[in-house]
């Protein structure tokens, strides 16, 4: 039969009127509210405190259940939707115009089928919505005695789509420059050799080691993004010295040109053994340094200690707080800071640093904010919890 016809369903053809005497009890209570006749005793909740749409459909054919979520996905009101043949209450098509009841038949058809996939269907308007469907049979190839509907809104996906879009034109982008710069300086190079003197040769050859670097970063940027999505961050945790790491740091500024006195560091002893992972640990504090290097003026002070441990169990961590005497981050984009792409007013860089920070330091259990400095600028404060192995407790 075709969904909608009223007539009980059984195991038919699609749109030829079945035997009533065959349609199985829905097992539903029918209470009268306003956006649906399932009763407490049906579901065992309030379909309403659901957070996708539910659209439910007896054995006839007709809508028994349209939730608060079905309203607000569709632009469907209960009360018009309620008893309604579930094709005309919910007219769905597939991206190529074609009806999806039509298509999947749901009461008629192979007894054996259990439901259809999510995917993408059209409402009248063009409104896109996420369908699934399920289909309740009191025995495993009995007819089908419910059609249980979950809905859910597209603009979720058409975040992530935009996010990996803009990720894609960012890493291009990124891409473009230092491998044209490659390209070109080899180029020339192979062409004219013997043209050039050995300190020509040494300039050209220092720019193309440099942009490898770069896209080596970027690569290596991006494999983190990945893994900090998919949860799939590893962590190698082994005894690190975080003073000494942050004198590293400093000590390599100084080498390449920055003023010693630039820097401040303050270390309040004794600190806490911290195991974490220490080519992460270096990752974090570099990007955290550079920012303030390149973004911040003044001093840039770098204090590590003890700290109350963001691990429940432990009593102590460590943290470590990274400040500078600039202009700050203006209060309105403190929220947004730790986001993809998120760059401050200079431009530069590919603005996932700081979300591959934070990605970082919450695969070690730790936490970490943003506020404002007593000079002024801003300031980066993470806490580490100590997290030794559990065969030294």
């Amino acid at each position: 039969m075709t969904v909608g016809t009223g007539s009980a369903p059984g195991a038919g053809e699609a749109g030829r009127p079945l035997d009533p005497s065959r349609a199985a009890p829905t097992g539903l209570e029918h209470t009268s509210g306003a956006r649906t006749r399932v009763g407490a005793a049906g579901l065992g909740i309030d379909p309403d405190d659901l957070p996708e749409g539910l659209v439910v459909a007896d054995a006839r054919g007709r809508v028994i259940c349209f939730n608060a979520a079905a309203e607000r996905i569709t632009a469907v009101r209960a009360a018009d939707a309620l008893g309604r043949p579930l094709d005309k209450a919910l007219p769905l098509e597939d991206l190529e115009g074609r009806r999806w009841w039509q298509l999947t038949d749901p009461y008629g058809g192979l007894a054996i089928r259990v439901g259809q996939p999510e995917r993408n269907l059209l409402l009248p308007g063009g409104r896109e919505v996420l369908a699934s469907a399920r289909y309740v049979r009191s025995e495993p190839t009995g007819p089908v005695s419910r059609v249980v509907v979950c809905l859910r809104d597209t603009e979720a996906r058409r975040r992530t789509e935009r996010s990996h879009a803009e990720l894609i034109a960012t890493v291009a982008h990124e891409l473009r420059s230092p491998l044209t710069s490659v390209k070109g300086f080899t180029a020339t190079l192979l062409a004219k050799w013997e043209r050039f003197t050995d300190d020509q040769k040494r300039l050209m050859l220092e720019t193309v080691d440099a942009d490898a670097d770069r896209v080596t970063r970027l690569i290596a940027e991006l494999l983190d993004i990945s893994r900090i999505d998919s949860g799939r961050l590893e962590v190698r945790r082994q005894p690190v010295d975080i003073g000494a790491a942050v004198g590293r740091h400093i000590q390599a500024y100084v080498a390449a040109g920055q003023p010693a006195d630039r820097f401040l560091l303050r270390i309040e002893q004794p600190l806490p053994d911290l195991w974490a992972d220490p080519d992460k640990i270096d990752q974090v504090l570099g990007n955290l340094l550079e920012n303030a290097v390149r973004h911040g003026e003044g001093t840039v002070t770098i204090e590590v200690r003890p700290a109350a441990s963001p691990r429940e169990g432990e009593d102590t961590g460590t943290s470590v707080t990274v400040s500078d005497e600039g202009p700050g981050i203006p209060e309105e984009s403190m929220n947004r800071v730790f986001t993809r792409f998120w760059r401050g007013s200079k431009r530069g860089g590919t603005g996932l640093g700081l979300y591959i920070v934070k990605g970082i330091v919450e695969a070690h259990g730790g936490t970490i904010t943003v506020g404002r400095a007593p000079a002024g600028g801003a300031e980066f404060r993470f806490t580490l919890p100590v997290a030794a192995p559990a065969y030294l407790a």
